[in-house]
């Protein structure tokens, strides 16, 4: 029998543990979610940009977590939001990754799900109808 020595922990029963990534950096398998989620916002960014790239060149787009809400809120919690600019900084429109995740079922549905609200939110920003800023916007991805 073995005795253990003081502060030495050892991953498995032979003292080895994991000796390198299981997959390169680079494989799609190795990114997070929230890096997969932040390729979906910037996929949908870049696809709005490309009709509507004048207007939106001063807006901010980014994701965050959570949306910061007061303790006794009562609604529902918000999956987006624009803020105002002030100063020398632009219009920030933010899509809020935990919620969106929570409300959708898959990876088609959190694509469609943030198509819809960042379609939402710059029709509001332009002031335009969101089928005036996507023609897809009610049609059903193929």
């Amino acid at each position: 029998m073995r005795s253990r020595v003081a502060g030495v922990r050892r991953r498995d029963r032979h003292g080895r543990g994991l000796r390198g990534p299981l997959t390169p950096p680079q494989a799609p398998v190795s990114r997070t979610r929230a890096e997969r989620f932040a390729d979906l916002v910037d996929d949908e960014v870049r696809r709005l940009g490309a009709r509507w790239g004048r207007e939106l060149a001063q807006v901010d787009f980014t994701v965050e977590e959570v949306p910061e809400v007061e303790p006794l809120f009562d609604g529902p919690v918000p999956l987006g939001q624009t803020l105002p600019g002030a100063g020398d900084r632009p219009v920030r429109i933010v899509v809020y990754r935990r919620p969106v995740e929570a409300r959708a079922a898959g990876e088609a549905e959190l694509s469609q799900l943030i198509r819809e609200l960042l379609v939402e939110e710059v029709a509001d920003l332009l002031g335009l109808s969101p089928e005036s800023v996507d023609p897809s916007y009610d049609t059903p991805d193929d």
